[in-house]
């Protein structure tokens, strides 16, 4: 769950730079948010990983 946790914090700290890039056309807040959305998949990918561990050590 911790995991999931810091999923949501990234969003969240993010959101402002994602308003950034799209409606006022800021390349450098593209960046940030280009930065957290690789974040995001690392640790998207640890949950995966954690998720299937857990669910085959329960058989």
């Amino acid at each position: 769950m911790e995991k999931f946790s810091k999923v949501k914090e990234v969003i969240a700290a993010i959101e402002a730079d994602a308003e950034k890039f799209y409606n006022a056309g800021n390349a450098a807040a593209g960046t940030r948010v280009r930065k957290a959305m690789q974040d995001l998949k690392v640790l998207a990918q640890e949950i995966r990983t954690e998720v299937t561990e857990k669910k085959n050590s329960a058989k």
